[in-house]
């Protein structure tokens, strides 16, 4: 039973933060409608969510420790449960800009602590690997539940109402719960207080690491990945609702088909890699998200012509096109998760910490620029432009996989076996 209550902890945690953190997108079109603001205005608050989670994820990860998992889950939990309360009360932008602040300053104490704490509970290498994709997966529940809790207050008929922001007491309702649940857990303090070497050494050695050619090039694959998965992921609602003249409420609804496809893309690719070649296999990963994204987008323009926004009450009545650009994600999926795996097998254990701390950063500096750049673009050109630039940094990160793949010859046993554990 205690190690249940702490499971049950930990993911209740996970659950919250993936509707807060993936809500994102929701809330930049919302945003765009209720408080007429641009969209390069509204894609800053990607910025104030991942590079608060980047900063504070590298800057108090060796403090964690010394004032136990618990106490920092609860500071984390309190802080937004504080933040989202007081939302709807003060109803304006730079209000959200700061509640996405607090929402990744919170995450970077959740995650550091869920790690941790996972890998007290475990007792080998398969019981942490197990418990850890049982966490994920409810994550991805949670992301996929968020998408229909947004839309669910949202007043398609009034785009610029402020209802939707009544979303967040029923969040912080259940941050409440997630609070009462952390604070019943038996998590166990750390055994030692981890009054380690400096924090400036590990930040010394982080960016030593980049010195090395293999990993600048992985830095720049994971800048390249994600920037497309946050370009895309962040400005669907918004490309759905303007673009393909969906109503506000299903726009975010059938958002949730991208999310629910990378979570299924990486279940497949854990076997497919069993009989592929990884480098081959997220070649031909890019090759179909490009070809999907050239075959969905003159869809879309024949929608955006036809202006079907009279016709289309429910995701059921949405165009073929609405359906299709979403399934990106499945071949998207595998292609963070694979180079991640790859990298790390090609280091040793005691590079793995500043590797991570590299991981985190980038991918947030990676999610920053997606967004900015895409609004920016959205704004200036129209969303089917936006969208087909995408195909630039495909064919950057296919030349960055080509680099990475000649500097891995040397160990692909290794990394052959690794990835074999992995999946």
């Amino acid at each position: 039973m205690p190690r249940f209550m702490t499971i049950f902890a930990i993911a209740a945690c996970y659950f919250i933060f993936a509707i807060l953190l993936n809500s994102v997108g929701a809330v930049i079109l919302q945003s765009i409608n209720s408080f007429d603001i641009s969209k390069p205005v509204a894609s800053s608050l990607e910025g104030f969510k991942d590079l608060s989670i980047a900063f504070v994820s590298f800057a108090i990860a060796a403090f964690v420790p010394r004032v136990g998992y618990k106490l920092a889950m609860m500071a984390g939990l309190i802080l937004v449960a504080v933040v989202c309360a007081l939302t709807p009360l003060f109803a304006q932008f730079s209000m959200i800009q700061i509640l996405f602040a607090c929402i990744g300053t919170a995450f970077a104490l959740i995650k550091v602590s869920v790690y941790s704490i996972i890998g007290q509970l475990s007792d080998d290498t398969k019981s942490h690997a197990s418990l850890l994709n049982t966490i994920e997966g409810i994550f991805m529940l949670g992301v996929l539940s968020g998408y229909w809790l947004f839309s669910g207050f949202i007043d398609a008929d009034n785009p610029s109402s402020l209802s939707w922001m009544n979303v967040y007491y029923l969040l912080a309702g259940l941050i409440a719960f997630t609070i009462l649940a952390v604070a019943l857990s038996p998590i166990k303090k750390p055994t030692k207080p981890a009054l380690s070497r400096p924090l400036i050494d590990d930040f010394m050695e982080m960016i030593k690491l980049t010195y090395r050619p293999l990993v600048l090039v992985f830095v720049l694959s994971i800048f390249f990945y994600v920037l497309i998965e946050q370009g895309i992921g962040t400005w669907l609602p918004t490309f759905n609702n303007e673009i393909l003249h969906l109503p506000l409420d299903v726009s975010i609804q059938i958002t949730s088909i991208f999310a629910a496809a990378i979570a299924v893309g990486r279940l497949l690719a854990g076997q497919l890699l069993r009989f592929m070649n990884w480098y081959w296999f997220l070649n031909l990963c890019l090759a179909g998200m490009a070809i999907l994204m050239l075959l969905c987008l003159p869809l879309a323009n024949a929608v955006q012509n036809a202006g079907q926004i009279a016709t289309i009450s429910n995701v059921l009545d949405a165009p073929l096109a609405a359906y299709l650009l979403p399934l990106v994600g499945l071949l998207m999926a595998p292609i963070y998760p694979v180079i991640n795996s790859v990298m790390l097998s090609s280091l040793e254990k005691a590079l793995h910490a500043p590797m991570t701390g590299l991981i985190v950063v980038f991918s947030a500096l990676g999610g920053t620029t997606g967004s900015i750049i895409t609004g920016f673009v959205f704004e200036s050109f129209g969303g089917q432009t936006a969208f087909y630039l995408s195909l630039i940094p495909m064919l950057l990160i296919a030349l960055t996989l080509f680099l990475f793949r000649r500097s891995t010859n040397r160990i692909e046993p290794e990394i052959t076996s690794k990835l074999e554990e992995i999946t």
